[in-house]
């Protein structure tokens, strides 16, 4: 199936575009959704507490979205060369800062905003626009989902990596290893770029309506809005687990490996759930695909919390999590594109991001303060469940015919 969509005179290059876009993911993805596995050491050595250090977190789940139109606006004017790369940049310069701050203010400086605002330039938004200039229509749904699964390698390489170095050297040596690690993301950057001078094979043609323009016709647009509410529910679920998984690990009296494992197998797990999403785009709607992946949440969290809490508990809930985890982001980015085109596909998928981050403050936030203040996160498992089935219901009235051909020639 994905095979097929890259056959012709393009398909080598197609390839390597796709490729190339997958290794920055890996590797920025990667990075990012390891972050929860520095939490308990960070605190058992700063004494900063719990609840600071997930507030800068969240600053940084919702930095990494409002970065992503941002970043996204620039690339669609300039090209997306020189946003990866300082996107890169910045993200190995936050991890390498982080030991040396020791307060939540410098916490939020570097792991709030240095490096979430750098895995953010360097992620969804950047590289799907970029790699769909390269790609035919029909290819541009299968090539999203390897790009997608990209970012899922790179959190089941990672978690446990992370894990492993901060067993070595601690959680600070651990901080500067990924900073070396981030930086190998660079030689690839030139790949997803352009030549200078050089179109892309399937850019858009230039004219038609301007950035202004495409945003008013967008956010007055029904179904964009109801997609940005689905959306909304599905990053404070990731972000909750993310950042709050190892401490529910913990409480359930299993040590720290079941934690990164369990990160590992989700990353493992949405690899499947990515490509078969990518691959799914150009035989259902998405809006449906969608719907049923947040539905899958609702009862894989009720038969969570009915389980005995094992290891083997933790890493089905994983695998079954981790089918639907980040698989949401391309038929997400499909809707995006069926009515918008892709001449401003990286700005307006990356306000959708942005709406996914905000749930994403709120979920890696008060994740922190249920902790504090219940001792467990009971109550924040029952407004995950609530929340994907309000994103399961919200889908299904979304139109995915094109509704502004004049904005996407492309």
């Amino acid at each position: 199936m994905i095979g097929s969509l890259f056959r012709g005179p393009d398909s080598r290059a197609a390839w390597m575009v796709t490729l190339a876009a997958a290794g920055v993911m890996m590797v920025t993805m990667g990075v990012r959704q390891s972050v929860g596995l520095f939490v308990s050491p960070m605190n058992t050595t700063t004494g900063l507490g719990i609840t600071t250090i997930s507030f800068a977190l969240a600053v940084g789940q919702f930095a990494w979205g409002a970065i992503q139109p941002v970043a996204g606006a620039f690339a669609d004017r300039h090209g997306p060369g020189r946003v990866l790369f300082w996107g890169v940049v910045a993200l190995a310069l936050g991890s390498a800062v982080t030991p040396f701050m020791a307060s939540g203010f410098g916490l939020v400086v570097s792991l709030g905003l240095l490096t979430a605002m750098g895995s953010g330039a360097a992620s969804f938004s950047v590289l799907l626009g970029a790699a769909s200039r390269h790609l035919s229509p029909q290819a541009r749904g299968s090539a999203s989902g390897v790009i997608n699964a990209g970012g899922s390698f790179g959190q089941f390489v990672f978690a446990p990596v992370v894990q492993k170095l901060i067993q070595l050297f601690g959680w600070m040596g651990a901080m500067w290893w990924l900073a070396a690690l981030t930086l190998g993301a660079l030689p690839l950057i030139r790949k997803v770029s352009p030549r200078p001078g050089a179109a892309p094979a399937h850019a858009p043609a230039a004219g038609g309506p301007g950035l202004r323009s495409a945003l008013g016709v967008a956010m007055t647009d029904r179904s964009y809005l109801l997609l940005h509410a689905g959306f909304f529910t599905c990053g404070f679920h990731i972000a909750f687990l993310v950042t709050h998984l190892p401490g529910e690990v913990s409480l359930c009296g299993q040590p720290p490996s079941v934690a990164s494992w369990s990160l590992g197998i989700i990353g493992l797990a949405n690899i499947v759930g990515s490509l078969l999403a990518g691959a799914q785009i150009a035989r259902h709607r998405s809006k449906y695909i969608l719907s049923t992946m947040y539905s899958s949440r609702v009862v894989l969290i009720a038969v969570y919390l009915a389980a005995p809490k094992t290891a083997w508990t933790f890493y089905l809930f994983a695998a079954g999590l981790g089918l639907t985890w980040l698989a949401t982001v391309p038929p997400t980015a499909a809707i995006v594109g069926k009515l918008f085109g892709v001449r401003y596909l990286s700005t307006l998928f990356g306000l959708t991001l942005l709406s996914h981050q905000i749930g994403g403050f709120l979920g890696a936030y008060l994740g922190g303060l249920a902790l504090v203040r219940t001792g467990d996160y009971q109550w924040m498992w029952y407004a995950d469940m609530a929340l994907a089935a309000f994103a399961a219901l919200v889908n299904l009235p979304i139109r995915e015919d094109r509704i502004a051909p004049a904005l996407a020639p492309g």
